[in-house]
């Protein structure tokens, strides 16, 4: 089953401008492959506050998702080192 994927307006606004091409094209081919078809395999269940999303580990780069029905809301393509403060901020002024 292939789901239908929304960015968060900041992932093409902020994320992906601080990733070099490189990581950008192995990214890209994970989400396309692993995250679009199979996201409760690869993907890893958050927890305490982020009780709900999901994060898929790219080399050094996190993806930050939701599951809804059959779409994924992709909230964040950030470095390890960063990610959860951002998405954090990013969920709450939604």
């Amino acid at each position: 089953m292939n789901y239908k994927l929304i960015y968060h307006p900041d992932v093409k606004r902020i994320d992906l401008q601080l990733i070099d091409s490189k990581n950008k094209f192995m990214i890209k081919k994970a989400i396309e492959e692993r995250l679009a078809t199979h996201p409760e395999i690869y993907g890893k269940p958050l927890q305490r506050t982020l009780k709900g999303y999901w994060r898929l580990r790219v080399g050094d780069y996190r993806v930050v998702f939701k599951t809804l029905k059959q779409k994924i809301l992709i909230l964040g393509i950030i470095h390890r080192k960063d990610i959860y403060q951002q998405i954090q901020k990013r969920i709450n002024s939604e």
